[in-house]
């Protein structure tokens, strides 16, 4: 077997491991030591059995993640939102935005999506905003006699928003991949994660205008006097919008660097939990150890996606891989939707990070090719990432909402739920398909 074929069944291999439940990180370290060692081995120049330039190569690698400054914001980013998820002030923020929009068809829906944005902006956890939600609203909108299926759904889509709209940590991980810079990367992600969470609202609130009954609205006695609605905002949705412009502002205005405005949001977020008199130390030291951990997982994950990435390229994988999809002689929209296809299909049994760090390196060096700016391609695929958390049978979010639902709402009510959200990230992604000025242009106007 020909070296470019022991790439490709090192790839194969990986996945199957994978599949199987090997940790991500550990199992792309072991399997680029071990097809490493015989991609770089030399008798003529082996003296010990650690004498292989793999060794050399990993070390080098762990200094090069250790030390890369764009990855410096994610760890920042990370701790500010695990410490704005433990300053408790979700259900504040839901019940302002659900009563300052109750004259609107499926308020409490559209309450909650809007929730989810801000929330998940903040966080960019997934799962910790997926469940807090469905502890905090599902119950609310159940009780109000909302749909289940269109509950659910409006949770597990709304959660997922935080990996696509800035500041995102999935979108700092791609601009240290692909070498592209991550403010601009912001600007261009930033109007195709309005627009996909304004289809998420224009659809709730067509279905519920077409078929009230799907989403009551609130009796008007439960409605609190203006006063107390205007007080409610202030305290819980202008605080924590303002840290989130404070901090995308300050990157989209080239005043801050990711990094030293995610450390600027760390103190914010900090301030912020002390002013709503949630931060304790038992608090803190959550918060400081989740950072650590998560942080290290990505950092691991860099260093074997890396190391796996050099064996597989340095064995004619990925050469391999660029004659085969040349050789089909594709236009560059077919292009996209192949690698687009691919990544969908990842999306089932992979997690975005897994994604971004190991499968979507094979198709960048493609992207000269076929004339395609890499910073379009970042947003397709964080568009495309939605689907990894809303696709059944692997749907995460819908698991992650099942582990904290009402024992009435069933895994399939939730699966239907989120089909018609998984839908309109479809047309999102068509969408900017046709009108690529929307990645595009943004990080013109802003950056020139």
């Amino acid at each position: 077997m020909s070296d470019p074929y022991i790439a490709i069944l090192m790839l194969a291999l990986f996945i199957v491991i994978v599949l199987l439940g090997f940790p991500i990180a550990f199992t792309l370290i072991a399997m680029g030591l071990g097809f490493g060692y015989y991609a770089y081995y030399d008798p003529l120049r082996m003296q010990t059995v650690f004498d292989n330039r793999i060794f050399d190569l990993f070390v080098s690698n762990t200094f090069s993640v250790m030390s890369n400054e764009v990855l410096v914001a994610v760890p920042l980013f990370l701790f500010m939102g695990y410490v704005v998820e433990r300053a408790n002030i979700v259900d504040r923020l839901f019940f302002s935005i659900q009563m300052a929009t109750r004259r609107v068809p499926g308020s409490m829906a559209v309450a909650a999506l809007a929730t989810c944005a801000v929330f998940s902006t903040a966080t960019g956890i997934v799962g910790a905003v997926v469940t807090l939600m469905g502890l905090l609203a599902l119950p609310t909108m159940l009780k109000a006699g909302y749909d289940r299926k269109l509950a659910a759904g409006v949770i597990c889509a709304g959660g997922t928003l935080g990996i696509l709209i800035p500041p995102s940590i999935m979108l700092i991980v791609y601009a240290a991949i692909a070498q592209v810079s991550p403010v601009r990367l912001y600007a261009a992600a930033l109007l195709p994660g309005f627009l996909l969470a304004s289809l998420y609202m224009i659809y709730v609130v067509t279905r519920a205008t077409l078929n009230p009954k799907l989403a009551p609205r609130p009796p008007e006695e439960e409605v609190p006097p203006l006063g107390t609605m205007i007080l409610n905002l202030l305290t819980s949705f202008v605080p924590l919008a303002v840290l989130i412009l404070s901090v995308l502002g300050a990157i989209l205005m080239g005043i801050a660097t990711p990094a030293e405005a995610a450390g600027v949001g760390s103190l914010g977020s900090l301030i912020l939990a002390l002013a709503y008199r949630a931060m304790s130390w038992q608090r803190l030291r959550e918060a400081v150890f989740l950072t650590a951990r998560t942080s290290a997982m990505v950092c691991w994950l860099f260093v074997g996606s890396w190391t796996f990435a050099s064996v597989f390229s340095y064995l004619g994988g990925q050469a391999l891989i660029e004659e085969s999809v040349l050789a089909l002689n594709l236009s560059p929209v077919q292009f996209l939707i192949l690698a687009q296809f691919i990544i969908f299909l990842l999306g089932w049994p992979l997690e975005w990070s897994e994604i971004i760090i190991i499968f979507v390196p094979i198709f960048l060096p493609m992207l000269d090719t076929f004339g395609i700016d890499p910073l379009f391609f970042g947003v397709l695929v964080a568009l495309n990432l939605q689907t990894s958390f809303l696709t059944p049978p692997m749907a995460m979010s819908a698991y992650y909402l099942k582990g904290v639902a009402p024992p009435m709402v069933q895994l399939m009510d939730i699966f239907k739920g989120i089909m018609p959200f998984l839908a309109l990230v479809f047309i999102s992604m068509i969408i900017l398909y046709v009108f690529p000025e929307l990645a595009l242009g943004p990080p013109v106007f802003f950056f020139g």
